[in-house]
């Protein structure tokens, strides 16, 4: 063994359950068991619940961070892709590295070790942005898997040069493509037009989809539809969803149902949609967080996200997945056990699965990535927003947090 990872308890494990060791050797998990007799480096985990590193489904690292850049606008009227449209000449190569960096070394330190990266092609930022993501998941590797999801965050049909900045990224790699329909003048055409390039280049695609102040007009039926079409069921993901949340539950059981028949994920996107939903009213605002929880219970894959840090769709934000696993269990006013719990899962089994990362997890033969969490439980994790205390990639350790201790007289 190179390393064993002592007294850590594993997510399904009952809190009375003895503690496991996890031996790993030439970067992949050798054993997972009570008592590993090998000599070798060791890290005490202490009792500590242990994962395979927290999944980031969905995040814009390439325009984090610009907060400080974007004049205000009026409430009601308020629109994140018209305050970051007129400042992406700044964004630089070298600019949009830098800022994108810090945001992947914070979320390195939140226990985060697998992440999608949706970045932004236009005529307006170029390729700047894919080429700062693509160098810094080369420069990263070390500590994290960063995935490139490609998409047209101002339009396609509307936006000339845009397609072409797409088929450049996926001839250069890029696995996974996306779209933003609600911002092209023909968004059902964007629609058709980013699953006929996913069946080209045989990639995933992940759409932006279904935020607005009313349930109408929502595009995921014609996602439905393409997935069943194209047979691209496992491999189609939608985020936000927000829509969902102003539907009756019978409604959004319905739909659900349909989703997992067609095999189409969902990934929700708590903090923005909490910031951006319901700016038209004063009062009562609406909450446009769609219910993951309900979504699982029909067969449909979750995952609960950070989308934003520090831009004018999300002002806020330290890449704690786990706070923001925290903040929708509140914000859908989950209040049994199992149900919190189940939060833990759409930040790491499930999470995986809609990335299809078949290397993932505890297993002997994986990769010997595992994140050890100031907690006994998932649901301890999640009710309590526990800190993750050190991570390893590969077998090496990446990160570390002293645990909290009073200190008494």
């Amino acid at each position: 063994m190179d390393l064993i990872i002592r007294n850590a308890r594993l997510p399904a494990g009952a809190k009375d359950q003895p503690t496991v060791d996890i031996g790993i050797k030439a970067g992949r998990i050798a054993a997972i068991e009570r008592s590993i007799s090998a000599q070798a480096p060791a890290f005490d985990a202490k009792g500590c619940l242990a994962c395979a590193g927290l999944v980031e489904t969905h995040i814009h690292i390439d325009k984090s961070r610009i907060i400080d850049r974007c004049g205000p606008q009026p409430r009601k009227t308020y629109s994140p892709v018209t305050a970051v449209a007129p400042i992406k000449h700044t964004m630089t190569l070298e600019d949009t590295y830098r800022r994108a960096e810090k945001t992947l070394q914070q979320s390195i330190l939140h226990g985060t070790t697998r992440m999608r990266a949706q970045t932004e092609v236009d005529p307006a930022i170029g390729m700047r942005g894919f080429d700062a993501v693509e160098q810094l998941a080369k420069d990263y590797k070390w500590a994290i898997d960063v995935q490139i999801c490609v998409f047209p965050q101002e339009g396609l049909t509307n936006y000339p040069g845009t397609d072409e900045l797409l088929v450049e990224s996926l001839k250069r790699g890029a696995k996974v493509i996306g779209g933003a329909p609600r911002y092209d003048t023909d968004g059902a055409a964007q629609i058709e037009r980013i699953f006929e390039l996913g069946r080209e280049y045989d990639c995933d695609i992940d759409i932006h989809l279904d935020v607005g102040p009313t349930p109408e007009g929502m595009y995921v039926h014609q996602v439905r539809e393409l997935t069943e079409k194209y047979k691209r069921g496992g491999r189609v993901v939608v985020g936000h969803m927000a829509k969902l949340s102003l539907l009756p539950p019978a409604e959004v059981a319905k739909i659900a149902k349909q989703l997992a028949d067609a095999g189409v994920g969902v990934t929700v996107l708590p903090a923005t949609d909490l910031f951006l939903m319901g700016r038209d009213q004063d009062h009562n605002v609406r909450r446009g967080v769609a219910d993951a929880n309900l979504l699982c219970e029909h067969g449909v894959n979750c995952s609960l996200s950070s989308n934003n840090i520090l831009n004018p769709a999300t002002p806020f934000g330290d890449c704690s997945l786990i706070r923001m696993a925290n903040l929708y269990a509140n914000v859908v006013q989950l209040d049994r056990p199992e149900q919190i719990a189940a939060c833990f899962d759409m930040l790491t089994e499930r999470s995986a699965k809609l990335l299809n990362l078949n290397d993932y997890g505890l297993k002997v033969g994986n990769p010997g990535d595992v994140v050890i969490i100031n907690a006994e439980s998932p649901l301890q994790a999640i009710s309590e927003v526990a800190q993750p205390l050190a991570s390893f990639k590969n077998g090496r350790q990446t990160m570390r947090w002293a645990a909290p201790a009073l200190l008494r007289p």
